[in-house]
């Protein structure tokens, strides 16, 4: 069978409450689309049921497929969905649906590839609303932003919203070095991106805030922690691809 036009890369961890609604709405728009497509579930060592009912799905939809890691992070996870699929499109997709997913047509109006190699959805790029977010997640936010400019680059103003399209190279290329398992792997690629001279474009796109977040105390701070490593991991060349101008 050829490639897909566009791979759907879903990470998942403990969403047994939502992830079969998730991937009803999913299928419901992406089957109206004038591509061919699939949807890449990649669950991160759940605790509860979210593989059962994946695999459920999947039965039930051959364009959906399941694939099961052990609990490393989010980061692991978008890696391992990035890189188990050859669409020529892979779009990174938070498993609660907090971007509608009637806005992909922003990434690919029409259904066609976009000028850039990257896209990224953005909740602070100029159109771009926040919908019932609460205040203080906004200034966590915010002050995140601040610290990926002064410890890693300039330029993007929301790194961290869990959508974005990479183009099927790109997507090799950038995820077969990726090293962080954890929410830093966002900026880790973005940085990679930026110096591989990447064409990347933020997209504004309505976001939703959903309760029930898998984002810690814990993990947020790990997050800050994160920037500085994709500046070591930088420093020590452990991002360079097999050709010494990669």
């Amino acid at each position: 069978m050829p490639a897909p036009f566009l791979a759907v890369v879903v990470p998942a961890y403990n969403e047994e409450e939502r992830i079969a609604a998730s991937l009803e709405s999913l299928v419901g728009y992406l089957s109206d689309q004038p591509y061919t497509w699939e949807i890449v579930v990649v669950d991160d060592g759940s605790s509860d049921a979210t593989a059962s009912i994946v695999s459920q799905a999947a039965d039930h939809w051959p364009s959906v497929r399941l694939t099961v890691i052990p609990h490393r992070g989010k980061g692991a996870a978008v890696r391992a969905g990035m890189l188990a699929t050859d669409a020529e499109w892979r779009f990174l997709c938070d498993a609660d649906l907090s971007m509608p997913p009637e806005q992909l047509e922003l990434f690919l109006p029409g259904g066609l590839p976009p000028a850039e190699a990257v896209v990224i959805g953005s909740r602070e790029a100029l159109g771009a609303r926040r919908i019932d977010e609460p205040s203080r997640r906004h200034v966590v936010g915010r002050a995140y932003t601040m610290a990926v400019r002064l410890l890693a680059f300039r330029g993007i103003e929301d790194t961290q919203c869990g959508f974005k399209l990479f183009r099927g190279d790109v997507a090799d290329r950038i995820f077969n070095r990726q090293r962080l398992d954890g929410f830093g792997f966002d900026v880790e690629v973005l940085f990679m991106a930026k110096k591989m001279g990447i064409s990347i474009r933020e997209q504004a796109i309505d976001w939703y805030y959903r309760s029930g977040s898998s984002m810690t105390l814990v993990k947020g701070l790990d997050g800050f922690m994160d920037i500085a490593r994709v500046r070591i991991n930088w420093a020590l060349r452990r991002y360079r691809g097999p050709r010494s101008d990669e």
